[in-house]
């Protein structure tokens, strides 16, 4: 149901590869509530994803951009601003990947040209975005920027990698270009740290199905559905969230906060003997 939280605004979603997105779902409400979009992704992921399902759907613009090119982003931008009529008042970052992860290397092989291209992928692309639209001077006051990050940004997750540090390193850049462009600008830059989530890059992580099980087993009210991140993210878009920056936003189902479950605490009890040895000791991996 819509409320017309974004009506009047302009909008560009970067990611959304297929119907599995998060970005794919914001893009979808963010119409739904009365904004007008462009969307972007590498032209790889456009010729290979659905993305022109969704662009036809939504009558948005694609714009296919390599994130980690400050002269594509310049282009993104720029477009978006034509096509749109003005400037943009909303932007959501929905990238991440990991060679080291996709080529299963382990946290202590990792190779370091594989986690170059992490990091600038998925984070760096973050600060090339942001510094590109202030250049370009591209956003209204009192905008919106949001990436989303997880919480192996804090906490070690087994199994993902070289991507925790990528998103350890995207809070900060939200951080400090919040304090920058808040202060010139009012625009309010934060991380949405979400559920593990099924998409398509999230299913490349080793290991994400157990993940996803243990994180629904510790949270409250469950883990949160791309649905429910779209709607998340919405209202930071929208001006009922002026005041909110330079925060990394937990919509995990409570996750974040606990220690045990009931729930988790039975599976552990009913696992624990399967990882011992002949002598009944303890194997940790």
């Amino acid at each position: 149901m819509s409320h017309n939280l974004l009506q009047g605004k302009r909008g560009v979603i970067f990611g959304a590869l297929n119907d599995m997105s998060i970005a794919w779902k914001v893009a979808e409400r963010a119409v739904e509530e009365g904004a007008q979009i462009t969307l972007s992704n590498t032209p790889l992921a456009v010729r290979m994803g659905t993305t022109d399902v969704l662009s036809e759907k939504l009558g948005a613009t694609i714009i296919p951009a390599d994130a980690t090119s400050v002269d594509d982003l310049q282009v993104v931008f720029e477009r978006s601003v034509e096509i749109l009529g003005g400037k943009i008042d909303f932007v959501l970052h929905s990238i991440g990947m990991s060679p080291n992860v996709r080529k299963k290397r382990t946290y202590d092989d990792l190779d370091y040209s594989m986690l170059d291209t992490t990091l600038d992928v998925s984070a760096v692309s973050f600060h090339k975005m942001i510094q590109t639209a202030k250049k370009l001077d591209a956003i209204n006051e009192w905008g919106s920027i949001v990436a989303l990050s997880y919480i192996a940004a804090q906490r070690t997750m087994v199994g993902y990698n070289d991507m925790a540090d990528a998103k350890a390193l995207l809070e900060s850049i939200a951080r400090s270009f919040g304090y920058v462009y808040g202060r010139e600008k009012s625009v309010r830059i934060n991380t949405i740290s979400q559920s593990p989530t099924m998409t398509t890059a999230g299913s490349g992580v080793k290991g994400m199905n157990n993940l996803f099980d243990f994180a629904e087993r510790m949270s409250p009210v469950g883990n949160a559905t791309a649905d429910d991140c779209a709607n998340y993210c919405i209202m930071m878009f929208s001006d009922l969230t002026r005041k909110v920056t330079m925060q990394n936003l937990y919509h995990d189902g409570g996750f974040s906060s606990m220690g045990m479950s009931y729930r988790a605490m039975e599976q552990y009890i009913k696992g624990i003997d399967e990882y011992r040895d002949e002598d009944g000791n303890i194997v940790y991996g």
